[in-house]
């Protein structure tokens, strides 16, 4: 086949000389031809396919209905993305794809030059790396997050106390869960409490048990959920929010692994790992005296930043089109991808709710959508009408799940968490469990907050 210029069999000779499986595809995303090593990685001999729609032959990310190949094309530069390629084996293969538009040198129709790189090896090294670890839950590539990743081994082969911290919507729960899952308490339970979403005597009970008679009600004795997590690791989500009394009493534990139950006079012994998570700055919280000093030293052995996700190269794309993939599946929609408008709008937000908020705009997206790619308008208004936010404060983040544009104008984040509970409360016309659920706040949560802002 020749074309102005070049002749197909010329370039195909250099290509055949890549490591890497190469395909040249034709405006309507046919193969005009592929290199030795993609006719290896897919089985097929790329005489049988010449002419072929590409996602016949390589996978579904290469059809000509799908933006990778309009993004490459409107963008005038190369387009990446990673998924499975499905040759004549049938059997899945991990691959990255690099999209990038070529022309013929006289104006005409552009065609598509792909380079898939097999990353079968690269996932089998990463597997080795991390002594077979596999993040359940966490998803990215960006330098930032693969540090973070990189360092589970690490604190999965020690029973120190670790903090985490981060924003809202990081990962904290799934980052302690992969700590647990990857050290030798695996076998024995994971058990997660919320610091922040019961009152305190309830949450007294809920971590170290009562014992009967111990309060109205307590007509059995309870174990609590540290004997519950005995021989495995209990995490401490918003350690920020433990009451001042209850912090002595952890610090108790962390100190000599036992402590008495409510209205109880038997000390309890127990061998559980702490993992404490918290979205506020709490040695701002020690100087402020809401939060003990010696427990944060005692907390703080081994200390985790998970950044957020405006700090994450690359990564919105990637986790949008993981999204995009699990609802559409689940909504059971043909969406082959997002627009490049919608795209470049995803990635020019700030995203103050983090990959939790991302989730629920393509869930949103996926859901209003009726053709078969996401666009601009298939966005939450708020996005557009807005410029890309961030947390006001290290300390603080806004709910996933609240209205960003709350915060747009507000001086602080004291008067832009008080504009995010009244306009909740508005539009729940006062039901506080609608309105705490939409803020992704639990009950007590949200009372208190209000108390605070002298809204109760």
């Amino acid at each position: 086949m020749k074309q102005s210029g070049w002749r197909l069999p010329d370039i195909l000779a250099i290509l055949n000389g890549l490591p890497h499986g190469v395909a040249l595809l034709d405006h309507e995303a046919r193969l005009l031809g592929m290199n030795h090593a993609l006719e290896r990685l897919t089985g097929y001999p790329a005489a049988q396919v010449q002419g072929v729609a590409a996602d016949a032959v390589l996978c579904s990310h290469l059809s000509h209905r799908n933006p990778l190949y309009r993004q490459a094309t409107e963008s005038g530069g190369p387009v990446a993305s990673e998924g499975d390629l499905v040759g004549a084996s049938r059997k899945k293969i991990p691959v990255r794809l690099t999209v990038s538009p070529v022309g013929n040198g006289e104006g005409n129709a552009p065609g598509l030059l792909v380079v898939v790189e097999d990353l079968s090896l690269f996932r089998a090294l990463e597997k080795e790396r991390g002594g077979g670890l596999e993040v359940k839950g966490i998803i990215g590539h960006s330098p930032r997050l693969q540090e973070v990743l990189d360092f589970v081994p690490v604190l999965a082969h020690t029973d120190a106390t670790v903090l985490l911290t981060g924003e809202t919507g990081t990962g904290k729960d799934l980052f302690a869960e992969a700590i647990h899952h990857a050290s030798r308490r695996a076998g024995a339970p994971f058990i997660k409490v919320n610091c922040g979403a019961l009152p305190e005597n309830l949450l007294e009970s809920e971590l170290f048990g009562h014992a009967r008679g111990a309060f109205t009600g307590a007509h059995a004795d309870k174990p609590g959920m540290f004997r519950l997590a005995q021989g495995g690791t209990i995490f401490l989500t918003e350690i920020g929010d433990l009451p001042l009394p209850l912090q002595v009493k952890l610090l108790t534990v962390l100190d000599d692994r036992a402590f008495y139950p409510l209205g109880s006079s038997k000390r309890v012994q127990v061998d559980v790992r702490v993992v404490a998570g918290t979205h506020r700055n709490l040695k701002e919280l020690v100087v402020q005296g809401k939060f003990r000093q010696d427990l944060f030293f005692r907390l703080n052995v081994l200390n985790v930043h998970l950044p957020p996700l405006r700090e994450r190269d690359g990564d919105v794309a990637f986790l949008a089109d993981h999204f995009l993939q699990q609802f559409a599946v689940g909504q059971r929609k043909a969406i082959g991808g997002f627009s490049a408008k919608a795209l470049a709008r995803l990635t020019a937000y700030g995203y103050p709710g983090n990959v939790r908020e991302l989730r629920n705009i393509v869930e949103y997206a996926v859901s209003v959508c009726r053709g078969g790619e996401i666009l601009p308008e298939h966005l939450p208004e708020y996005m557009g009408r807005t410029q890309a936010l961030s947390p006001l404060s290290s300390s603080t983040a806004v709910p996933a799940s609240g209205p960003a544009t709350a915060l747009a104008g507000e001086a602080s984040w004291q008067g832009a968490e008080k504009r995010l509970i009244m306009e909740a409360l508005l539009r729940s016309k006062g039901n506080r469990g609608e309105a705490a659920r939409e803020l992704g706040w639990g009950r007590s949560t949200l009372w208190r907050k209000m108390k605070q802002h002298g809204l109760g």
